[in-house]
């Protein structure tokens, strides 16, 4: 049996992983900078995060939500007060598509109304409503398109009024910082006006915090820029740091009840003690604080230099954006200085995703090579 190809593959196979660096098989060392789509948070190998899976599943590893699990209910307390979002209860799933799928349901059954309102770049997973509410229509097939989704620009608060103004509109998805999309941010006033919009119709409002969650934006999330309480959150990547969980923070105003939403691998006790421990790290190691500072670092550098148009996203989910195609670029990064980047659908653009553990020495690495490879441009 062979692989279904799917995926454009770098030659280049890792056989172990310490912090920010990645080592391949034949023991070249790799810089990080983008940590998986977001998913390593406190760093590869991560001595306390593997001790805490380990002992966990030298216990039990796994049972269904049939029966008690209190690491949940510890992960829930810890959770709010580590993001001081006191008023939600928490579902756990597996996946960031995972958690907006169920986001979206779950504001569907609270208002009986079926419209979602997402915006331009947007991506929200590869699952049913949620890459409907994916502005890429390459990836949404016939029976995806089925769902009833209105894309809008950010920042023009007058097309989102017009919208809810039909009553029919059930939840209005974003994301902080647009992830794939390519690091671009709504405005303080467009969210704050989105948030009262919302309000005043009833309509669910989703943070999608899947990427930029968990301290990356320097906030633990990042739309605590701008002082909102969003109905729903939606997190994952950097919640297990490589063990796959995801999560849905859903306003206490939204009522359960038995067999509303259902998963099966969703918050066991490995996914459990992978959150757990990194939460742990994040607070212990400062983390948080050094998103920001290592992120001012990087963007006070990126902007010393003339062929860089434009850097965007905050914290370490960071984008650098050029007049000309990165696609070559980045493979001269991986293959000729061993330094992982990230793209976007914005195709001049690389994304910068490291372990929140990176220190500005490994930032002088990335400028130092990406100089270099500039000079040819």
């Amino acid at each position: 049996m062979n692989l279904f190809d799917v995926y454009p593959l770098y030659e280049v196979t890792p056989s172990k992983a310490k912090d920010v660096f990645v080592f391949d098989e034949n023991q070249n060392k790799y810089l990080d900078l983008y940590g998986g789509h977001a998913v390593i948070s406190i760093g590869h190998g991560n001595k306390y995060y593997i001790k805490s899976i380990v002992d966990q599943i030298n216990k039990i590893g796994f049972y269904s939500n049939a029966i008690k699990n209190p690491l949940q209910n510890e992960l829930a307390v810890k959770l709010a007060n580590a993001s001081n979002c006191n008023n939600y209860s928490l579902f756990m799933c597996s996946s960031g598509a995972e958690a907006n799928e169920n986001a979206i349901k779950l504001a569907s059954f609270y208002n009986n109304k079926s419209r979602i309102i997402s915006f331009k770049n947007a991506f929200h997973g590869r699952t049913s409503a949620a890459v409907a509410a994916t502005d890429n229509p390459n990836i949404v097939a016939p029976i995806n398109s089925q769902q009833k989704v209105t894309f809008l620009p950010f920042n023009e608060i007058d097309k989102v009024k017009i919208e809810l103004e039909k009553n029919d509109v059930s939840s209005v998805i974003f994301e902080s910082i647009q992830g794939v999309g390519g690091l671009d941010q709504p405005d303080e006033e467009f969210i704050n006006n989105l948030y009262k919009l919302c309000k005043k119709y009833d309509v669910c409002l989703i943070a999608d915090e899947v990427q930029s969650g968990f301290g990356r934006s320097g906030d633990f999330f990042g739309f605590q820029k701008f002082k909102i309480a969003p109905d729903i959150i939606t997190l994952a990547k950097g919640m297990g740091n490589g063990f796959p969980v995801g999560g849905v923070l859903i306003n206490r105003k939204i009522k359960p009840k038995y067999g509303m939403l259902g998963t099966t691998y969703g918050g066991n006790h490995l996914a459990c003690a992978a959150s757990l421990s990194v939460l742990h790290q994040i607070k212990e190691n400062n983390l948080m604080e050094n998103a920001k500072v290592v992120g001012d670092y990087f963007i006070n550098k990126a902007k010393k230099i003339d062929k860089i148009k434009n850097v965007k996203g905050r914290g370490l989910m960071l984008g650098l954006e050029f007049n000309f195609e990165v696609a070559e670029l980045r493979k001269k990064l991986i293959y000729d200085h061993k330094i992982f980047t990230g793209g976007s659908s914005n195709k001049k653009l690389i994304r910068i995703l490291p372990p929140l553990t990176i220190k500005k020495e490994h930032i002088d690495i990335f400028f130092k090579a990406l100089k270099i490879e500039l000079k040819k441009h």
